[in-house]
């Protein structure tokens, strides 16, 4: 099911309001990101690591070696990405042959110091080593290049906010219109112009906001309080066509409302829910949708009913939507962000055995560190 449409090949124009400051205020070159600092660490160490192995005479040899190692490579590396982190902004801005310059010049400096901290441990164990000439060589050449690679895979990485397949999944979602959705939407605005055009303008207006959040780029940053408008737009607009049959109930948190997502993330996801828990269910059902910060992260729950007959053949979803939500939060937030989705049954006890289960989808992002006022 989706009520999204094709994205526009070139041009267009550039998201407003908090879709375009979250999205500049972001470096290219994410330095400072949890994931990125959590592998640069852990290549650096797999690399002195598999070093030390060819010197080593075997495998408990090889791990003093590494620990060895690891007492000036850590401290190193950290220092790398500390000073980097503190000048990813302004680096970024810099042309493309001055951050080459800077990060391996910075990473050539992390390397002398660290050859001159292996210098002072050797004379505390007595063990003389020269400390100029030379011996400064083979460590500014070895951290020079660890930190051409690592800022190559930063650019790297910037460059495929979006990979293709991803990009290729996201334009199967939007290519397509839900037809029916939008003619049921068209004849409700339609009957109600007669009785009631203040709501069928209403009605109209929600259906634009729709197509034109449809038309933005996947790429795109926003908060979670523009996404939780967007998505009330589309609930307003399944409530008339459902009635009663729908009830929806909105828990926020205003500590949350900041929080940066991918644009569009949460209008498929209750999508969804109307499409598997209230079409699919001739009585109807329910729909939550709760907020919360907790843990310096927000944390979005979208919950429904499930209809006691289960899935049939022409509700029954191939998860797409889904699978391509939890890509697009692991390309903005990598390790930071969580992603869970399925069926959960009533708490045990009482009659929780002849309780239908609910379906429900978690997603969990990091809270802004200094956020709008």
């Amino acid at each position: 099911m989706s009520t999204q449409f094709a994205l526009p090949q070139s041009g267009g124009d550039a998201p407003s309001g908090a879709a375009s400051s979250a999205s500049s205020a972001t470096s290219p070159l994410d330095i400072c990101h949890v994931g990125v600092v959590l592998r640069v660490v852990l290549g650096v160490q797999l690399v002195v690591g598999l070093a030390q192995s060819f010197q080593a005479l075997g495998p408990a040899d090889a791990l003093t070696r590494w620990a060895q190692s690891a007492v000036v490579s850590l401290p190193a590396s950290l220092l790398w990405l500390v000073v980097a982190c503190s000048v990813s902004r302004w680096l970024s801005r810099q042309r493309e042959a001055w951050q080459w310059v800077a990060a391996m010049g910075l990473g050539a400096v992390v390397g002398a110091l660290a050859q001159w901290q292996l210098t002072w441990l050797d004379l505390w164990a007595s063990v003389p080593r020269g400390a100029w000439g030379w011996p400064l060589v083979p460590p500014m050449l070895t951290g020079a290049a660890l930190a051409g690679v690592g800022l190559a895979w930063l650019k790297h990485r910037a460059h495929s906010q979006l990979p293709a397949h991803a990009a290729a999944r996201l334009a199967e979602l939007q290519a397509r219109i839900r037809p029916h959705f939008l003619f049921n939407t068209l004849n409700t605005a339609i009957a109600l112009v007669q009785i009631d055009p203040q709501r069928a303008e209403a009605v109209l207006e929600d259906l634009a906001e729709l197509f034109r959040q449809a038309l933005t780029s996947p790429s795109v940053r926003t908060t979670l309080a523009e996404e939780i408008a967007l998505a009330r737009r589309y609930l307003s607009i399944e409530q008339l066509r459902f009635g009663e049959r729908v009830t929806v109930r909105w828990e926020l948190d205003d500590d949350a409302a900041q929080a940066e997502v991918p644009a569009l993330i949460l209008q498929p996801l209750v999508e969804n829910a109307v499409r598997h828990g209230i079409e699919a269910n001739p009585l109807g059902g329910w729909i939550v949708v709760r907020t919360k910060a907790q843990g310096g992260r927000a944390v979005l729950t979208v919950s429904n009913s499930v209809p006691t007959q289960g899935p049939t053949a022409a509700t029954a979803g191939h998860g797409i939507a889904l699978r391509n939500v939890r890509q697009r939060l692991k390309l903005m937030h990598d390790v930071e962000s969580d992603f869970d989705a399925g069926l959960q049954r009533a708490a045990p006890g009482g009659d929780a055995g002849r309780q239908p289960p609910v379906y429900v989808v978690r997603v969990a992002v990091p809270l802004p560190k200094h956020p709008v006022p």
